[in-house]
């Protein structure tokens, strides 16, 4: 989180904000948006009693006033004077809303250092614990959890709401002839994003391993955070058009038929890569002009070599009673072939959005620093 401090200035009235990357007057209508007293802002909800939209473009800061620490008191043009908390305005500030940076990994992570264990998910810090490293390297894994058939929907309401799909509230994973989804074969699959023929795309998929008794099989997970930045250095143009051009995805059984156009390379709304919509299964190549479709191609492909490159899988077995939560666009993943003859191999998953763990994260944080 970047720091940001607000200055007073009373002569001509303003309010400054300092940070890393330089100095801003805040807007008075910014700051009379965000006033902070009981009649014009509900104790309980935080929603506004009024609407801003209403306010005059031309609105203008007449006076600024020190009310102590950490207080000032603004007066504006339609009359309205009130005081305001300057840490509450500092934090709107903060681009990242209050949640932990992101930290790029490779395959030289060690597993336990993004691990927990499952039979402390009762304690609010081990829950804290979990979520910051779900936030923060898209991964997170729960061991020593019970096997039983349905554990993960429990496991998944301590973290979020269970987004039901056509797959059901969760989905199973075995080998199945003749399945609507290669996952339920023992083909390989490579590094992938779930479902991104979806609107919304699952933000958080589980998987929880009942059974694994195959030498085959073993997962696979990449962070397109790092595999982005080795294609940025090596191909910047590439990965603008990926990031820039809409590919359509498709999914199709017997009683269903799911298609979304989104860009490979996902953006936030502040243009910072968060994560992937990637799936070779399922997408189709854009109709682009030839030489624009070299380039799309070009970049497709060296970001495919990527995600397969052992500089940035991690490769485990997933044990029975491990379960892996990962943000569904950020860390993509597979597994290698296996055998059903040698044994079962038995996994459950579901999927939650990514606004819970978001939401719980910053609510537990709070709840622990009381």
């Amino acid at each position: 989180m970047s720091e940001v401090r607000l200055t007073l200035q009373t002569d001509p009235p303003r309010v400054l904000a300092q940070a890393a990357a330089g100095t801003m007057e805040l807007p008075p209508l910014w700051l009379r948006e965000r006033c902070q007293d009981p009649e014009s802002l509900d104790p309980c909800t935080e929603q506004r009693l009024f609407d801003p939209h209403r306010l005059p473009e031309d609105l203008a800061l007449v006076r600024v006033e020190a009310a102590g620490a950490d207080r000032a008191r603004l007066s504006f043009s339609d009359g309205y004077s009130g005081e305001y908390e300057l840490t509450r305005l500092a934090r709107d500030l903060e681009p990242d809303d209050g949640l932990p940076a992101a930290i790029p990994w490779r395959a030289d992570l060690a597993l336990a250092a993004v691990s927990v264990d499952g039979g402390s998910l009762e304690s609010d810090a081990v829950r804290l614990a979990a979520v910051t490293l779900l936030l923060t390297h898209g991964l997170v894994i729960i061991r020593d959890l019970p096997t039983d058939p349905e554990r993960i929907l429990e496991v998944a309401r301590r973290f979020g709401h269970v987004r039901e799909t056509n797959f059901g509230r969760y989905f199973e994973v075995y080998s199945r002839p003749g399945s609507n989804d290669l996952a339920y074969r023992p083909v390989p699959l490579g590094a992938h994003t779930d479902n991104p023929y979806r609107e919304p795309v699952p933000g958080v998929q589980l998987l929880h391993c009942l059974v694994n008794e195959t030498r085959g099989g073993l997962s696979t997970l990449v962070d397109s955070l790092s595999v982005a930045q080795a294609l940025e250095e090596e191909d910047p143009e590439g990965l603008q058009l990926l990031a820039a051009t809409p590919v359509r995805f498709r999914f199709v059984d017997a009683g269903e038929e799911l298609i979304e156009r989104r860009p490979i390379v996902q953006r936030d709304a502040l243009g910072r890569m968060t994560g992937v919509h990637y799936s070779p299964r399922l997408d189709d190549m854009p109709l682009l002009d030839a030489a624009a479709t070299r380039r799309f191609q070009r970049g497709r492909r060296r970001l495919s070599e990527l995600f397969a490159d052992p500089r940035f899988e991690l490769r485990f077995p997933l044990r029975a009673g491990e379960l892996m939560m990962f943000d569904n666009s950020r860390v993509l993943h597979g597994r290698t072939a296996f055998d059903p003859n040698e044994g079962r191999r038995h996994l459950q998953g579901c999927y939650i959005d990514l606004d819970g763990p978001r939401s719980l994260y910053r609510t537990l944080g709070r709840k622990l620093k009381r």
